[in-house]
């Protein structure tokens, strides 16, 4: 920016530290004017020089520091290392500089969460250092608000102009209706900013009794005995022995009725056979009361034989 400070470094191989070192404006070794040297002498106040050159051989680099840069300082400047001699070419790098009249931002796109605060700093050449600063919303004049040298103070935006090349703009509070284009002005000069509000994230609300409430202390666990261990686990023992002998006495019954089945023929034949022999002799009389009686299965027609 015009009337500002420039510093420019330039680097350089180890071997060339103790080389001559030089600042020039021009594109080309044989037209470029010299504006500093490290071999020449330092009779005037470095202070008052428009170009002051340092060099650092332990860092290999010098630095060239321009002040009070004006519009005419644009254009193409060199900084090299001066090997000597008539086929040694001396080594160089080439730096293009431009200084501005006017204004400009340093960034032109804010943004910023819901209730936080934001800066922007608007730059102006020399020139307009006392003009008058403004911030305004896009299309909207009444919203200006004016800069002074001790600054103003607005409900949510704040502005202060020190003079000394640049005014700031502060945001104290982002609400969503912040967001938009605005533009920053000194004199005729303006410059555009966009401001971008984010809402804020959204939180869980926790909600909170009115009274504490107190919480009863919980009776200690009753410590396991040998007696009670024993009793609970004897009636345990004693359900699974009743589930256990359940179990098997239905399953000795369901072999004894296959078993039965398998062998109930041999014994009717048998049976029938005695039958025959006692039709045989039918004219016995019974003995009803020494008799034995023996029952069959429910399918014979033979309930019973003396």
């Amino acid at each position: 920016m015009e009337g500002e400070s420039l510093t420019v470094p330039c680097h350089y191989e180890p071997q060339y530290a103790s080389y001559i070192k030089y600042w020039c404006r021009g594109k080309t070794r044989e037209f470029c004017s010299s504006l500093a040297r490290t071999d020449e002498s330092h009779s005037v106040n470095p202070s008052e020089k428009k170009v002051r050159l340092f060099d650092d051989p332990v860092q290999q680099v010098f630095t060239v520091a321009m002040n009070n840069l004006r519009e005419e300082d644009s254009g193409w400047y060199m900084c090299g290392v001066e090997i000597g001699g008539l086929w040694s070419a001396d080594v160089v790098t080439y730096k293009n500089i431009k200084v501005i009249h006017g204004m400009t931002v340093e960034n032109s796109r804010l943004s910023g969460e819901e209730g936080s605060s934001v800066t922007v700093e608007c730059q102006y050449s020399e020139r307009y250092r006392e003009s008058e600063k403004k911030w305004c919303r896009s299309g909207d004049w009444s919203s200006c608000l004016l800069a002074g040298s001790e600054g103003s103070n607005d409900s949510s935006v704040y502005i202060k102009d020190d003079r000394s090349g640049s005014f700031t703009i502060t945001f104290k509070k982002l609400q969503m209706r912040d967001t938009g284009w605005y533009w920053c002005s000194a004199g005729l000069q303006k410059m555009p900013v966009h401001v971008q509000v984010k809402p804020r994230p959204m939180t869980t609300a926790v909600s909170v009794t009115s009274q504490p409430q107190t919480v009863a202390n919980p009776l200690p666990p009753k410590p396991i005995t040998k007696e009670s261990w024993s009793g609970h686990n004897f009636s345990h023992v004693l359900g699974s022995l009743l589930v256990c002998g359940s179990v098997i006495l239905v399953g000795l019954a369901i072999v004894v009725r296959k078993w039965w089945k398998r062998h109930k023929d041999p014994v009717l034949r048998q049976l029938n056979g005695m039958n025959a022999r006692r039709n045989e002799y039918s004219d016995v009389s019974c003995d009803l009361q020494n008799a034995t009686v023996v029952f069959l299965n429910k399918d014979s027609q033979h309930v019973h034989m003396c």
